[in-house]
């Protein structure tokens, strides 16, 4: 099932999480696409290793682009399982489908609750009009 933006969970500092799998508890996490215009012409990207284990709120890597340096935090807590590494080659894949083709890590979420916690997509959209 392709990722849709408005199906996703949002934090303040435009990381999204997909619901997480029913039977596995995995969730895939990556940046906005207001996020990524907001960068511009992105050139590197950090990422976590496999087994890392994030708080919701914790830096798990960075995006860099010629405008800045932007940390990327995760919407949730959890253990990394799968991180999209084939990405830091293909950067451009970021500015053509941020949701798909741009996911960064997967996550096994310790936490289902949090979850809930975030913005859905209509009020990720009014953050991002107010601040744009």
């Amino acid at each position: 099932m392709p990722i849709q933006p408005d199906h996703l969970k949002y934090c303040e500092s435009h990381e999204w999480v997909s619901s997480p799998d029913s039977a596995t508890g995995i969730a895939t996490i990556g940046i906005s696409a207001f996020a990524v215009a907001q960068l511009n012409d992105i050139v590197f990207m950090a990422l976590p290793a496999v087994g890392t284990h994030l708080n919701a709120g914790q830096e798990f890597g960075e995006v860099e682009s010629v405008k800045a340096v932007s940390p990327m935090y995760s919407p949730v807590s959890g253990e990394v399982i799968e991180v999209h590494s084939d990405l830091v080659d293909h950067l451009d894949r970021l500015n053509v489908d941020p949701y798909e083709q741009g996911w960064i890590i997967k996550v096994k979420i310790s936490d289902p609750s949090e979850f809930d916690r975030l913005m859905n997509y209509d009020a990720y959209q009014k953050m991002c009009a107010e601040h744009g």
